[in-house]
């Protein structure tokens, strides 16, 4: 087993949890996380690299035990979010590492590297999405929100903040629900039911729509600085099409896709798989 250190770290007076394993002078792993997550869902995949990798894994502002203000205190958007977690590798000395994205982790990740293209080593996507084939009908209630962040909208997305519909991503195009373990989405329900939460996660839901329009500028990151790119994707993702992962190949020629028989949270079956992946394709 690894040696996992769980830690906190203060961001401009913003305390910002992560978990860290692995020797300091190997090469640094940022690992990224989802909706409605923490770095929590990486509890299986950080034992299985961290003796080849340096791993670092934050909780995203408002999401697991980082702090969560209130929404007068704290501006709940993606820009935000990323700068303080460029704020964080700088903090942490993290003067070059790969990416691991996923889900709300890539429009993170991918604002970093777009910034710091000189500091991104590589990166793995892992359902993390960056071109508009890839979002599927999934999103027609968010993308409506987009256009008109009316007040009714704004209710019609509350849905995606119920208990049933985390268990449903969880759960959605997973061959044996079995092997999903409920600590997962009964942790991220626990913190969508926090005083002031489901609020927060819908402002970020508004929010999502600057990510969409950065998809140029991401792509134009890739085709400039030609990353290292491994995309594996579970192909029955409900929110994150494979031809997501697809995409990739315009502006990364030599980008490695895979396709794994399960949904979102990828991790949740397919963690050993996904491991190896990342092993050889870094190791490369």
């Amino acid at each position: 087993m690894a040696d996992i250190a769980y830690r906190t770290a203060s961001v401009d007076g913003l305390n910002v949890f992560y978990r860290e394993a692995g020797a300091p002078n190997a090469p640094t792993l940022l690992l990224l996380h989802g909706y409605p997550s923490s770095s929590h869902m990486f509890r299986e995949l950080i034992p299985l690299l961290a003796d080849r990798f340096h791993i670092v894994a934050p909780d995203l502002p408002g999401f697991g035990k980082s702090d969560m203000p209130a929404r007068g205190d704290f501006d709940y958007t993606f820009e935000h979010m990323a700068e303080v977690i460029d704020r964080l590798t700088e903090i942490l000395g993290l003067d070059r590492f790969a990416l691991y994205v996923f889900d709300y982790g890539a429009p993170v990740g991918f604002r970093i590297a777009a910034r710091h293209p000189e500091r991104i080593s590589a990166i793995v996507s892992q359902n993390g999405n960056a071109y508009e084939e890839g979002l599927s009908e999934g999103w027609a209630p968010v993308q409506a929100y987009w256009k008109e962040p009316s007040q009714a909208n704004r209710e019609a997305v509350r849905m995606l903040v119920q208990p049933e519909t985390t268990v449903w991503q969880y759960t959605h195009g997973v061959p044996d629900e079995t092997r999903v373990s409920p600590d997962g989405y009964g942790l991220d329900n626990f913190y969508l039911a926090r005083p002031g939460a489901v609020d927060v996660q819908l402002d970020i839901f508004l929010d999502y729509a600057t990510n969409v329009a950065l998809y140029p500028t991401f792509q134009e990151y890739f085709r400039k600085s030609r990353p290292p790119l491994l995309a594996v994707w579970g192909r029955n993702d409900p929110y994150f099409l494979p031809a997501g992962a697809e995409a990739f190949k315009r502006d990364l020629p030599d980008v490695e896709v895979r396709f794994l028989d399960t949904g979102h949270f990828a991790l949740e079956t397919h963690v050993e798989e996904i491991a190896d992946a990342i092993r050889e394709f870094l190791a490369g």
